[in-house]
């Protein structure tokens, strides 16, 4: 493909202006449908099979009950979003509206799994070979089918004993109202690097971290 179909963060986030339905995430945008009806959604994955076949360019998509979860990216390009996502994502849209199946925004997320660790080198193929994943350009390693969490190493000289923690990717747009929650649940909040993540940490010690698109 065209590396100049490759779009940058600013590209991505110039293009998403147009479309209200989509948010990015790490590596592909995504956009969750809440039909009326089961059938409703059915027909709505339907049209999706149909404009990824004549664009040749399919989306991971993933039919929950009345809920069309729906992921893109080009897998060509080594995982990352490029002009024929963004095609895709507007005809998506339309075809959604014609079907009067509403887009929610607040639905949209991605958990990753981070490991600390000072020689994310020597552990990483260990986890590939364990899990079949695919280890991507960055280091981190994704699941070939994009089911099950993507995990990235975290380098650090000095490992937390606890070393592993939950990255949740929500929409900037949507994460203030997952900290109030976290705020009401008395959760110890760290925003120092805010708005690209806060460090939540539970009662017991436990941490995890609310991170979003911008200023990544």
């Amino acid at each position: 493909m065209n590396n100049q179909d490759v779009l940058d963060k600013q590209q991505i986030s110039d293009y998403l202006k147009d479309l209200p339905h989509w948010r990015e995430v790490p590596g592909a945008i995504a956009a969750v449908f809440q039909a009326k009806t089961s059938a409703m959604a059915i027909e709505l994955v339907n049209e999706i099979a149909s404009a990824a076949e004549l664009d040749q360019h399919h989306p991971d998509v993933d039919w929950r009950y009345n809920k069309v979860f729906v992921t893109t990216t080009s897998h060509d390009a080594g995982g990352q979003v490029t002009t024929r996502d963004i095609a895709l994502a507007a005809k998506i849209s339309e075809r959604a509206e014609a079907l009067g199946v509403a887009a929610h925004t607040e639905l949209i997320g991605v958990v990753e799994i981070a490991i600390d660790t000072d020689d994310a080198q020597r552990i990483a193929p260990q986890w590939a070979a364990g899990l079949g994943y695919r280890v991507m350009a960055d280091g981190s390693l994704v699941d070939p089918d994009r089911r099950l969490p993507a995990i990235w190493f975290q380098e650090t000289a000095s490992p937390n004993p606890n070393r592993f923690h939950l990255d949740i990717w929500k929409p900037y747009s949507e994460s203030s109202g997952v900290l109030e929650k976290l705020r009401e649940q008395e959760a110890a909040l760290d925003d120092q690097q805010a708005p690209s993540f806060v460090v939540a940490t539970d009662r017991q010690g436990n941490r995890f971290c609310i991170c979003t698109e911008q200023d990544r």
